[in-house]
């Protein structure tokens, strides 16, 4: 849903505040859109919860509208990777990958994006694998969101980590800045030529980013489904979605969507082989 626009911004004071709130009404939505994952819900029933959500806590969908995309929320199973939209004909099945994707918009304006993937029931150990080393990939992309470093060296992080397990980069779809609009600039993607690193602009103070690795099981290469939003793998195999929303500090990185991780090391039982 990429929507470019012409610089970047950073942001002070006031505007930071408001975007905490931003972040963490998003990331409230999502814990609690998480928590109701389960074999047999539809996924309809799931973007209608958001939506309740969202009008209970006095914001609305960044997404419903935007470019005409249907629903309150991205929620994709499986092979699908983002974009997947609620439809109450549509069950949640044991064993299910869900990926939920959640911005809002608070009255004031400001917009807050997270995304995580949940399992649903119980999934194969090559799916909580696939989680793991997904989230992984966000934590070490966060952790070089220091003031100074490049952007190409974040990026480059994401894909440096999934390769380790195997796995490839979604590289059509990216990151991006976030604040007054869903999409600002710059474009992060989870990659980065390794001829041109410690290139881009240099991450500064007031710089808020929604830093979100797409991983494929498999090979990178994506299509879109004939509801012209469904982005799903080209071999169908499976993909996972993480994002946080970080704004870039004079000292660590702040994560304006808190929320706890789902996937433990020793729930994965191997490493990277």
């Amino acid at each position: 849903m990429a929507k470019k626009k012409s610089r970047i911004h950073y942001r002070k004071g006031d505007e930071i505040d408001a975007m905490r709130e931003a972040g963490h009404l998003a990331a409230e939505i999502l814990r609690e859109v998480a928590a109701m994952i389960r074999p047999g819900l539809s996924t309809g029933e799931a973007d209608e919860a958001a939506a309740d959500l969202m009008a209970q806590k006095g914001c609305r969908s960044a997404f419903l509208g935007y470019r005409d995309f249907p629903g309150h929320i991205c929620i994709s199973l499986n092979e699908e990777v983002v974009h997947g939209i609620g439809n109450r004909g549509r069950s949640i099945q044991e064993g299910d990958l869900v990926k939920i994707d959640i911005g809002v918009v608070t009255a004031d304006g400001w917009v807050g994006d997270n995304a995580t993937s949940v399992a649903a029931g119980t999934v194969s150990p090559d799916t909580l694998r696939l989680m793991y080393a997904t989230e992984e990939s966000l934590e070490i992309a966060i952790s070089q969101a220091y003031a100074g470093n490049r952007l190409a060296d974040l990026c480059a992080s994401v894909e440096n980590c999934v390769r380790q397990y195997g796995y490839s980069v979604v590289k059509e779809m990216v990151g991006h800045g976030v604040g007054r609009d869903l999409h600002e600039e710059p474009q992060v993607p989870n990659y980065w030529d390794r001829f041109s690193m410690g290139t881009g602009p240099k991450l500064a103070p007031g710089m808020i980013l929604a830093i979100e690795p797409m991983i494929n099981a498999g090979i990178s290469d994506i299509e879109i489904l004939s509801d012209h939003w469904t982005v799903v793998t080209k071999d169908r195999a499976m993909s996972a979605h993480y994002e946080h929303t970080v704004l870039i500090t004079e000292g660590a990185p702040e994560i304006l969507t808190p929320r706890p991780r789902l996937v433990s090391r020793e729930m994965i039982g191997s490493l990277p082989r």
